[in-house]
């Protein structure tokens, strides 16, 4: 099984390269993307910035207006063009780019709250669709100098998501419904793309990506 340390090892050699290099963590939800992302940006230190995905979550509003508040977090509701512009943009490193961040509290993305100045080595962006195959996301795995891909233990997994729809004010049954439902479909689109990563982690417990 790999171990942290070993990651971290691999995003230090990306470092090493020189210029800039961005790294995709890849995985259906909850299965740990963010808490890796930050356990080697935090081990990095001014080396690295993270930049998720999630910022280019379609604004509730325009997701009520486009039908689509049920399915939130399916491809459809983001702003993929806007994410695959932004890659661009930190992939180049000429300049200091704002991207924004999504707040689970509010339910909603902030724009301009993540600063990546140009002398960052490292961008780490994570997301649940970065190796999907259809337009426009298929542009992203170009962009790319490595893509992880997790894959931990499903049931841990979906307790994890239930636990976090839970904190966030969902009673246990809406929790598991969206957890089995919505997420789920979205999962299982996912899960194919894992063939398209430079390294599958599978089975990594959490405790093992905290620092």
């Amino acid at each position: 099984m790999t171990t942290f340390d070993e990651l971290l090892a691999r995003a230090e050699e990306m470092v090493a390269r020189g210029g800039r290099t961005v790294l995709g963590i890849v995985g259906a939800p909850a299965s740990g993307k963010t808490t890796l992302a930050w356990g080697l940006a935090n081990a990095l230190g001014n080396r690295a910035t993270v930049v998720g995905m999630d910022g280019f979550h379609l604004a509730q509003i325009e997701l009520r207006r486009l039908g689509r508040a049920e399915r939130k977090g399916a491809p459809d509701t983001f702003d993929a063009h806007g994410y695959v512009h932004l890659l661009r943009r930190l992939k180049e490193g000429t300049e200091t780019v704002y991207a924004p961040e999504f707040r689970r509290e509010i339910e909603e993305p902030i724009a301009g709250a993540v600063p990546v100045p140009p002398d960052v080595p490292l961008v780490i962006t994570e997301g649940n669709y970065l190796l999907l195959e259809s337009e426009p996301w298929n542009d992203i795995r170009g962009l790319l100098d490595e893509a992880w891909f997790l894959a931990p233990d499903e049931h841990d997994r979906i307790e994890r998501l239930v636990t976090r729809h839970r904190r966030f004010g969902r009673t246990l049954v809406e929790a598991r419904q969206r957890a089995l439902g919505t997420d789920q479909r979205n999962a299982d689109l996912i899960q194919p793309t894992a063939g398209r990563a430079d390294l599958v982690l599978e089975n990594m417990p959490l405790v093992n990506f905290a620092l």
